[in-house]
This record gives structure tokens, C-alpha cells and sequence, in this order.
């Protein structure tokens, strides 16, 4: 590490501390945006490296930034603040984030994505002491920490699927599915049963992954009421891994009910892929609260950029889906497809008559190619953040035992990864 050979300027180490935090809360949107490739995520996480990289060097004076903006510890603070403490190996400034992760929940984001963040080097020692602790928080920690790494963490985690504390067993039969861990699908059945609704989920969703496709099967519809945290994740495991004539089944139920179900049956048809629902989602273009829903399913079948195609449109004036300056308007909720394109719907109409012969009713396409694996290691490299992360499921599902890409990785990371599967 380099050092300073005259004292740091305060107003710039300010900056980086306040920049490094914001950056990573700006991070936890484009992880999952529509329109962001792994080289854009890069660009960004080159500029938080940088403003990390020059808390480092401000030494004592950085990390004491870090932790002075813990007074109102966000996600972004506590990320900058915990890499720091990693990185220095200051387990007492560690013991604090800790403590207020468990007070703050809301904070825990910032604290585990830096254990993601930085060098698996540099958890060497952290992680084995956290794996063997007898604190449950600390455990389930150092498990997401593993799984970010593309590392197993062995025996523990076996021990941690039965632990008394329900979040732990909930992380660990979440890690059991991102780790490949087929000798863990015994328990992950099990624990279907489990009295934690989110274990439950988990064991569920670890379960199809490592290949099971009937008892998990028959649990994952339980997920799918309104109001349970994990439906969109439920719907999208079934429809991923069912054959055809299943999904068509599933979605006829969610039809039944369309006024409470039009995304999910939105984003479902994408899901499975099916041409023959192109001509209905197409039509849907039609409404402004549906229309680039519509269009993010068409392109997910299709594999056309709507953008790139100029099959796109301005937006409509007047229309604002999401939180406005207005004191009066209680809706504060971000819009939900915020960054999708507009779809013009005649040019996405004409397209597809024009192209339809090469899509084949009854069969099932991602990405505008019929599923297979070289494919989605293609969309895995060179696709939009939600492709990625359908393509790293799919890659996962379909060969049992295979890890989950962490498409949330540091960027870096990713390609290199990427770049030594080729």
C-alpha cells in the first residue's frame, strides 16, 4: 500500500469517503437494471475502487471518516467503513459493524457486499475464525461472504442448515443451491417442513437448482399468494424448469386472476419463452403502465434491443410513474420499469412479422435463440443485468451441481471468471 509522504487533504478524502458510499448505494440499482452491461457495471466499479483506493492511502485519517459517517450508518457508509476494516484487519472496528448491522438491518446490505467486495486474500483467517463462531449472525455472514466468492465453505455448511437460528438456516439452504452442493439436497428437502416460512423458500428454490423437480416442485406454488416476499422469485424458478405444457398451466392460473396478476403474467410470458405469446404482448404495448414490461418480455424472447433496433419511442408527456415533487402525492414508490425502453408498437409489430418464421410456436426461446447452454453463457458475458441473472440461473438449473454466477460480483471479478471458462 502506498503512503502518503505529506498529510492528507481533508476536503478530498471527504470526497472520497462520501462518493465511495454513494457509488455503492447507486451500485445496488444497476446490479439489477435493465439496461446495464457487465462493461458498464465495470466502469462503475472502477470509479469505487478508485475512491476506495484513495482512503487507503490517506491511512488513519480515511478509516477515521469512514467511521465518523457511521453516526448515520446507510448502506454506503457502512460498506466504505467495512472495507476499511477489512483491509486493515482492525477486528474491533469489524466487532462495531457487527453490532450495528444486527441493530440496523437496513445497514447489513453494506456490510456483507463488502466482504464480496473485496480480495478472497484478504478473508483469509476472517472467515474461517467467522464460520467457527458461536454467534449465529456471524456465521450466516461469513456464509453469503463465501457464496459471493464463488468459494464453498465446506462442513459449515452442512452444520449451519440445522442450526436453531432461523436466519442462518435460511442463508445457508440459500448457499446450499449457489454452491452446487448436491450433497446437500437431502436437506434441503428436508427442510421444506421447516417452521420459517423464508427456510421454506430457500430450501425450495436450493432444491430445484441441485435438480430436484417434484418435491421442491410441489412446495415452490405455495409462494406465489399475493403478499409473499419471495413470489416473483417462486414464479420464476417454475416457469424456468417446468416443460412447456406446465408453464402454459401456470400461466392460465395467474390469467384467472389478471387484474391482480398482469405483471407477473407479464413477466411470466417472457419467462417462458413460448413465440405463439409475442401477437398478446404486443398488444399490451398498447397501455402506458404496461407497455416496457411488455416490451423487456418481448426482447427476452425475441433477443432484440429495442433501442438498438429503434423499436423504441419517446415517453408519452404527461405520464409519470413513479415519485414526483408534488408534497401532496403519497406515492414515493420508484418506478418499477424505470430505464426499459418505450416500445413503439407499430415498428415492434411490423418486426415481428417480418421475423416471426424464424420462431417456432411451442418451443422455448431465450434471448431470441432456443434454450441451450452455450447460449446463456453468451447472454452471461454480453447481456443486460436481468438477462445475466436468468442466464446464471439457467446455467445452474440445468446442470445440477454447477454453481450460481454471482452476477452482483465486482465487475472485475466477473470477467475474470468469465474469461477463464471460455
Amino acid at each position: 500500500m502506498l503512503t502518503l509522504s505529506r498529510s492528507p487533504i481533508p476536503v478530498v478524502v471527504q470526497q472520497h469517503a462520501e462518493e465511495s458510499a454513494i457509488l455503492r448505494n447507486v451500485r445496488t440499482v444497476l446490479v439489477r437494471a435493465p439496461h446495464v452491461q457487465l462493461l458498464h457495471l465495470r466502469r462503475l466499479d472502477d470509479r469505487i475502487a478508485a475512491h476506495l483506493d484513495g482512503l487507503a492511502v490517506a491511512g488513519e485519517f480515511g478509516t477515521k471518516l469512514c467511521q465518523a459517517a457511521l453516526e448515520t450508518p446507510g448502506v454506503g457508509e457502512t460498506f466504505a467503513a467495512a472495507v476499511r476494516a477489512i483491509e486493515d484487519k482492525d477486528t474491533q472496528a469489524l466487532a462495531r459493524l457487527f453490532a450495528i448491522a444486527q441493530s440496523l438491518p437496513e445497514s447489513e446490505r453494506g456490510l456483507v457486499s463488502a466482504f464480496g467486495w473485496v480480495s478472497a486474500s484478504l478473508l483469509q483467517g476472517t472467515i474461517k475464525a467467522l464460520l467457527s463462531a458461536d454467534d449465529p449472525y456471524r456465521r450466516r455472514l461469513a456464509i453469503a461472504a463465501c457464496a459471493s466468492h464463488q468459494v464453498d465453505p465446506g462442513p459449515a455448511l452442512a452444520v449451519a442448515i440445522a442450526d436453531g437460528d432461523h436466519a442462518l438456516r435460511a442463508r445457508a439452504l440459500r448457499a446450499a443451491g449457489e454452491c452446487g452442493r448436491r450433497d446437500l439436497l437431502p436437506a434441503s428437502l428436508k427442510a421444506l417442513a421447516d417452521d420459517d416460512a423464508a427456510c421454506r423458500f430457500w430450501a425450495a428454490a436450493s432444491a430445484v437448482l441441485l435438480g430436484d423437480r417434484e418435491e421442491a416442485w410441489r412446495a415452490l406454488p405455495k409462494h406465489l399468494r399475493v403478499g409473499n416476499p419471495h413470489r416473483e422469485q417462486a414464479l420464476r424458478l417454475l416457469l424456468m424448469f417446468a416443460d412447456l405444457p406446465a408453464a402454459h398451466v401456470l400461466l392460465q392460473a395467474l390469467a384467472r386472476d389478471a387484474a391482480h396478476n398482469m405483471r407477473l403474467l407479464l413477466q411470466g410470458t417472457g419467462i417462458v419463452g413460448d413465440p405463439q405469446y409475442v401477437p398478446w404482448l404486443i398488444r399490451q404495448m398498447e397501455s402506458p403502465e404496461l407497455t416496457r414490461l411488455a416490451g423487456e418480455s418481448f426482447s427476452l424472447i425475441t433477443g432484440v434491443d429495442l433501442s438498438y433496433l429503434d423499436l423504441d419511442r419517446p415517453p408519452p408527456e404527461g405520464v409519470d410513474f413513479g415519485p414526483n415533487d408534488n408534497p401532496d402525492d403519497d406515492n414515493v414508490a420508484m418506478d418499477p420499469d424505470d430505464s426499459l425502453p418505450w416500445p413503439d408498437v407499430a415498428k415492434v409489430h411490423d418486426w415481428w412479422e417480418a421475423n416471426q418464421q424464424y420462431f417456432r410456436p411451442r418451443q422455448r426461446y431465450f434471448m431470441g435463440e432456443p434454450l441451450h447452454i452455450d447460449h446463456c453463457r453468451r447472454v452471461l458475458c454480453e447481456g443486460q443485468q436481468r438477462q445475466r441473472i436468468a442466464a446464471a440461473l439457467y446455467l445452474s438449473g440445468l446442470q445440477p451441481g454447477t454453481r450460481l454466477f454471482p452476477t452482483s460480483a465486482p465487475a472485475w471479478r466477473q470477467q475474470r471468471w468469465l474469461a477463464r471458462s471460455d
